[in-house]
C-alpha cells in the first residue's frame, strides 16, 4: 500500500499534519455531528473525506513550506480543487457534499477578500485553469487517498473534473435562501478535528452527552420557593419572574430536557455559574463548558480536554454570553456551525432584562431565531418591564407555548430585605461608612464608570488605610481579573473583619456574594434591584424579616456623567425610590413599569439575516464581521502593556490572553497607538497606563507616555 503521509494538510509551522490523518479525523467527527442531527451519516463521511482532497495539488503543498512566499496575485483555493472529484458520488449525494466543500472557508460570493467561488470566477479568468494545473498527475494520489479512506473511486479525466467544477458553480448560482446544515456539519467537524489533532479517540466520547440533571430535581426547601413548584409542564418555553435567591437557576435547569446552553450577561457571573454547575454535576458524565473571551484562563487548572473542547460543538452544558451566539443573527463566519450545535436544545437566557439598546434588540432576535430552530427557551428575570415581557411572549408564539411562573405576594413579602436611603453625595455618608467599619461589616461601593470607581478607590485608600479593600472592574488584565473575582468570592465575601469593595456593574448579576452595606450611584431601577441583591443575600430562617441598608446617590446633572445610562431614566428612578423605607418585592413590578411605561425597541432588521419568520441570507453565503456588532460599546478589542509585548508575542494563546486588557474599540482606537502583529492584535499601551491595583488608566493610553527605550522591540 502506498504511504501518503508526505502529503500534508497543515503547514510545517503548524505541525506538518498528514492530509490522510486530518481527513480521517474530520470524517469521524462529521459522522457524530450528522448522527446527532438525524442527517445521513454516510453522506457526511464522504463530504468530510472530500472536503480537503484538493490539498493534494502540488500548488497547495508548496504553500505549506516554511519559507514559502506567495507570488503577487496568485490564488489557489484547495476547496475548489476538491470539487473536481464529486462525480465519484451518486447524484443524490452531490448537493449536500458540494455544500460541505465549497464554502467551508469562504463565502461563495461577496467574500471579504474576494476569494469566494463566484467572486473568483468573476474576477479571475484563469481561475479554473490554475486549479486544474497538473491534475492528470496529482489526481492519482488524491484517488489513492480516497481509496484508503474507503471510497469507491475511478479515474477522472480533466474534462470530467471541469464538468464537476461547473456543476458546483451552477448549484451555487441558484442562490437559494436559508442556511446550510451540511456546511455547519463540516465546519463544526473541521474546527474540532484541527483542535484535537491526534487526540480524537480520547475526546470524541465526550460529545453530545445528554446531561443528567436529576441533582436539581432532588433539592427542595421552603427557603427557595421555586424549588417547590413543579416543572413538568408540557409547554415548550418558560418565563419565570422571581427575586434574587428564590431558586431561579435550579428551576430553569429543571425545565431542561436535553443539552443546555446557559447565557448570562457578564463574565463574572458566567465564571461563577460555570463553577457552580460543574460542582453540581461532578458525579455525572456531563461535559460542562465555559465560553467567553477569557474562559481559557478560568479553566487553567482544568485538564487538556476542558481547554481544547470549550469553543467547540457537543457540550452537555455550555455557559456563555449572547455575544457568542450573535453570529446566528448577523450571518457571520461559522454561524451555521453554531446553528447545528444549538438546534433543538434547551437555551436558558438568564437575567435577560439587563440588556438595553442594540444589545437588547440582538437578544430578542436571538430568541426569535432559536424559536425557529425548535429550541426550548427558558427565560429568568428578577426584574423586567411589562412591555419587554409582552414582547418576549409574542416572540415565543403566545402564552399557550409558555409556562409562566410568578411567586404570590405572601411569598414575595419574605424576600423584603433592604431599606433604601437617598443621599445627595457620598461625602455626606462618611459617618455611615465609619460606623460599618466599627461593626466589622462588609461594605460595597458601586460606581457606573470605571474612571470614577478608580478615583473612589484611591480616596478610600487614603481615608481607610488599615481596612482591607479591593477594586473590581472590567479594565484589568484578564489574568488579574480572574484573580480578583476569586478573591471577592472566597476572601472578601467570607471576611469576619471590616472590608471595602469598590466595583462597577460587573458584579451586578448572578454573583453569589452577600455584603452588609451598599452605597451605589443611581442606576436604572432594574439594574439597581440587581445590585441590591448583593446585600443581605444569604437567606435563612433567621435572616427573613431582617433588613440591611442600601444608599443611592442622586443622579448627575450632565448626560456624559450618566453614561452608560440614560439620564432621564436615572432621574425617574431616583424620584420613585422610597427613602428610609423598606423596598417591597411585591411593589417592584409597578416601580419598574413606572420607570419604563413604554419601550423603544431598536430596529436591527436591516442587519439581521432572519426576519418575518424567514431566512434572508443566501445559502453558502456568510457575512464579514458585522459592523453593527462591532459598533456595540463592548470590550471588543484588547490592549497590552508595552513591557509585556515581547513576552506576549513569544507566548501561546492561553498566556497571551492573561496579559490582555479588554477595552471598547471607541475608547482606544483613535489614540494613535501601535498594534501587535500577533494574537488578537492588541493595542500597545504605555506601562504608565496600567496599575496592578487600579487597572487601565485610560488617560495615559497615548503614545507620548510610552517608554522610548521599548519602542523598537
Amino acid at each position: 500500500m502506498t504511504d501518503y503521509n508526505h502529503i500534508l494538510a497543515k503547514s510545517e509551522n503548524s505541525g506538518s499534519i498528514p492530509l490522510i490523518q486530518h481527513l480521517s479525523e474530520v470524517a469521524q467527527l462529521a459522522e457524530i455531528v450528522a448522527r446527532n442531527l438525524g442527517l445521513d451519516v454516510c453522506t457526511a463521511r464522504k463530504g468530510a473525506i472530500l472536503h480537503d482532497i484538493g490539498k493534494v495539488s502540488p500548488l497547495f503543498q508548496r504553500t505549506l513550506k516554511t519559507n514559502y512566499l506567495r507570488p503577487p496575485g496568485f490564488v489557489f483555493r484547495h476547496e475548489f480543487a476538491s470539487l473536481f472529484f464529486i462525480s465519484l458520488l451518486p447524484e443524490n449525494e452531490r448537493e449536500p457534499v458540494i455544500e460541505m466543500i465549497v464554502a467551508h472557508h469562504k463565502s461563495v460570493y461577496q467574500d471579504v477578500g474576494g476569494k469566494g467561488l463566484l467572486d473568483l470566477l468573476e474576477n479571475d479568468p484563469d481561475c479554473l485553469s490554475t486549479h486544474l494545473q497538473g491534475f492528470d498527475s496529482w489526481s492519482t494520489d488524491a484517488l489513492g487517498i480516497l481509496e484508503v479512506m474507503g471510497m469507491k473511486t475511478k479515474a477522472i479525466t480533466r474534462e470530467q473534473a471541469e464538468n464537476n467544477f461547473y456543476e458546483a458553480v451552477d448549484y451555487c448560482e441558484l442562490k437559494k435562501y436559508g442556511y446550510s446544515q451540511w456546511k455547519g456539519v463540516l465546519i463544526a467537524a473541521d474546527h474540532l478535528a484541527s483542535a484535537l489533532e491526534g487526540k480524537l479517540d480520547v475526546f470524541s466520547g465526550r460529545l453530545y452527552i445528554q446531561p443528567d440533571l436529576s441533582y436539581y430535581h432532588s433539592r427542595k426547601s421552603e427557603l427557595y420557593p421555586l424549588s417547590l413548584i413543579p416543572t413538568n409542564d408540557d409547554r415548550l418555553h418558560t418565563l419565570v419572574t422571581a427575586p434574587t435567591g428564590a431558586g431561579k437557576t435550579d428551576f430553569l435547569i429543571r425545565r431542561c430536557r436535553g443539552r443546555v446552553f446557559y447565557t448570562l450577561p457578564f463574565q463574572a457571573s458566567i465564571n461563577a455559574m460555570y463553577e457552580r454547575v460543574k460542582e453540581d454535576l461532578k458525579n455525572t458524565d456531563a461535559d460542562v463548558r465555559l465560553l467567553h473571551a477569557s474562559s481559557s484562563i478560568k479553566i487553567e487548572s482544568g485538564n487538556i480536554e476542558e481547554k481544547v473542547l470549550q469553543h467547540h460543538i457537543g457540550a452537555s452544558v455550555k455557559i456563555l454570553t449572547p455575544h457568542q451566539i450573535a453570529s446566528i443573527v448577523f450571518g457571520t463566519k461559522g454561524y451555521e456551525a453554531m446553528i447545528v450545535d444549538m438546534e433543538g436544545c434547551d437555551v436558558i437566557l438568564d437575567e435577560i432584562h439587563t440588556y438595553s439598546g442594540t444589545m437588547q434588540a440582538i437578544v430578542l432576535k436571538i430568541v426569535e431565531i432559536l424559536h425557529n430552530l425548535n429550541c426550548r427557551i427558558h427565560i429568568g428575570t428578577a426584574t423586567m418591564p411589562t412591555v419587554l415581557y409582552n414582547r418576549i411572549v409574542d416572540t415565543l408564539g403566545g402564552r399557550e407555548n409558555i409556562y409562566e411562573v410568578r411567586l404570590p405576594n405572601d411569598v414575595l413579602d419574605s424576600f423584603d430585605r433592604h431599606i433604601v436611603y437617598k443621599s445627595d453625595s457620598l461625602d455626606a455618608l462618611g459617618p455611615v461608612i465609619d460606623q460599618a467599619i466599627e461593626h466589622k461589616q462588609k461594605i460595597f461601593l458601586v460606581c457606573n464608570q470605571v474612571k470614577r470607581a478608580q478615583e473612589l478607590f484611591e480616596q478610600v485608600s487614603i481615608n481607610y488605610p488599615e481596612v482591607k479593600k479591593m477594586l473590581v472592574h472590567s479594565r484589568f488584565k484578564r489574568g488579574r481579573r480572574s484573580q480578583l473575582e476569586d478573591q471577592l468570592r472566597n476572601i472578601y465575601n467570607v471576611s469576619t473583619e471590616a472590608c471595602i469593595v469598590v466595583s462597577t456593574q460587573v458584579v451586578e448579576v448572578s454573583l453569589d456574594i452577600s455584603f452588609d452595606l451598599m452605597i451605589t450611584e443611581c442606576a436604572p431601577i432594574d439594574a439597581l434591584i440587581q445590585r441590591f441583591g448583593r446585600i443581605n443575600r444569604k437567606r435563612t430562617k433567621d435572616t427573613i424579616g431582617h433588613y440591611k441598608p442600601v444608599y443611592v446617590l442622586q443622579p448627575p446633572s450632565q448626560k456624559d456623567e450618566a453614561r452608560p445610562y440614560d439620564l432621564e431614566t436615572l432621574q425617574r428612578t431616583f424620584s420613585l425610590l422610597p427613602n428610609g423605607e423598606v423596598i417591597r418585592e411585591k411593589e417592584m413590578q409597578a416601580l419598574i413599569d413606572s420607570v419604563y411605561p413604554t419601550a423603544q425597541f431598536f430596529d436591527i432588521e436591516w442587519n439581521s439575516i432572519f426576519y418575518d419568520g424567514a431566512w434572508k441570507i443566501r445559502k453558502l453565503w456568510h457575512k464579514s464581521k458585522s459592523a453593527l456588532l462591532e459598533s456595540l460599546d463592548i470590550d471588543s478589542v484588547a490592549c497590552i502593556e508595552e513591557t509585556d509585548q515581547e513576552s506576549y508575542e513569544a507566548s501561546e494563546f492561553e498566556e497571551r490572553t492573561k496579559m490582555e486588557i479588554p477595552v471598547s474599540y471607541r475608547s482606544i482606537a483613535y489614540s494613535k497607538l501601535s498594534n501587535s502583529k500577533v494574537g488578537s492584535h492588541p493595542f500597545i499601551i504605555p506601562t504608565k497606563a496600567y496599575d496592578e491595583e487600579l487597572g487601565l488608566l485610560i488617560n495615559y493610553a497615548k503614545p507620548e507616555f510610552s517608554d522610548p527605550t521599548l519602542r523598537f522591540l
